[in-house]
């Protein structure tokens, strides 16, 4: 029996080092640069001709099929083959031998107020201050940039630009292990207690259909992997620094995956395991992901800022809300729930009372 041919990404199957050389092969296997060099280009062909008529059928393909332009693909495929060779091989977690696969259908989650309740990147930023990798001095400007960002739904470009060098500056020269080890920690003793659980029960749903299912965000891969892990996911992707010889140099594979990067990397993703975007699932809480929402057949807001709840509601797309403060403001309102709360603080300041006179008779 033949064995199954390595998936283009398998750690273990050559890979090439520039993005343009890869999407040309991409469109070539698919028939786009043999039309292209038969309907334009008269043969023979040398290298060089072939090469710039592989990336002219590739743009063509992916405008086309993504409504991206070469360079955003190129910057996709960059964080897809990062985040595959962190995890180490193409999946994290084998589908159930049992469920029957739904080729080409998958699921995209956000993880920040999507999956879990608050800020992964200020849970990791704790912990390595922990950890000693910097102060909290140090992080403080990073983790307001990133509060803002979580509260007002909207980025200013140069403090995107300044938080990610930032951020890279913090981790040059540290060993990956050490990231890891610290990622680790966190989602056992911090994360996993914040899931929320029915984003959980959406994306087991989806596991039980024999589709795919993958975190999509801006938190550093190795975190979103383990996460990912963890819950039995297909995979995660995420912000990848690059390494070498197993120390972090401060540069980033990629781009960092929020707003349009997590289109580009989803984009990337569907060509390479060659999914159909009108039969995948996406779901996320900000406005900001709105390009990777609108790309699938089926967008979910979840846990909506603002503005993604006015779009959702524009669009006809889906929402759920599994905040319980938020749904309990609206099963019983503002007044009651002030009510409720004043009781039982005089419930508790009355029990305080009567131990405090138990130890004093």
């Amino acid at each position: 029996m033949s064995a199954d041919p390595p998936h283009p990404l398998d750690p273990v199957d050559p890979f090439p080092t520039d993005p343009r050389d890869f999407v040309a092969t991409w469109a070539a296997s698919r028939g786009k640069l043999r039309r292209f060099i038969e309907d334009s280009v008269a043969p023979p062909i040398d290298d060089q001709s072939q090469r710039e008529a592989g990336q002219a059928a590739a743009e063509e393909a992916f405008q086309e099929t993504f409504g991206l332009g070469f360079q955003d693909f190129s910057t996709g495929v960059s964080s897809v083959s990062g985040s595959v060779r962190a995890a180490g091989g193409w999946r994290l977690t084998e589908p159930d031998p049992d469920i029957p696969v739904d080729v080409g259908a998958a699921a995209f989650f956000d993880v920040d107020n999507t999956l879990i309740q608050g800020s992964s990147l200020i849970e990791l930023a704790i912990g390595m201050a922990r950890k000693k990798f910097f102060s909290l001095s140090e992080i403080l400007p990073v983790m307001w940039k990133q509060l803002k960002f979580r509260f007002t739904g909207t980025e200013n470009a140069g403090d995107v630009a300044k938080g990610r060098t930032q951020a890279m500056e913090f981790i040059k020269g540290r060993k990956l292990a050490d990231l890891v080890e610290i990622s680790e920690d966190i989602v056992d003793a911090k994360m996993i207690a914040k899931i929320y659980s029915g984003t959980r029960e959406l994306a087991q749903m989806h596991l039980d259909a024999g589709q795919q299912v993958w975190l999509v965000t801006a938190t550093p891969v190795q975190l979103a992997q383990i996460l990912a892990k963890r819950l039995g996911f297909t995979g995660a992707l995420g912000t990848v620094a690059e390494t070498e010889d197993g120390v972090l140099t401060g540069r980033l594979v990629g781009d960092i995956l929020h707003g349009p990067g997590k289109a580009h990397a989803v984009a990337a993703l569907a060509a390479l395991e060659e999914l159909d975007l009108s039969r995948c699932t996406a779901y996320s809480d900000s406005i900001n992901d709105v390009p990777m929402l609108s790309m699938v057949g089926t967008a979910v807001a979840v846990n909506p800022d603002g503005k993604l709840k006015s779009e959702a509601q524009r669009r006809g797309w889906l929402v759920r809300d599994y905040r319980s403060t938020r749904r309990a403001v609206r099963t019983w309102g503002v007044p009651t729930l002030i009510t409720a709360g004043f009781s039982l603080w005089r419930l508790r300041l009355r029990t305080r009372r009567k131990r405090a006179a138990a130890r004093t008779a």
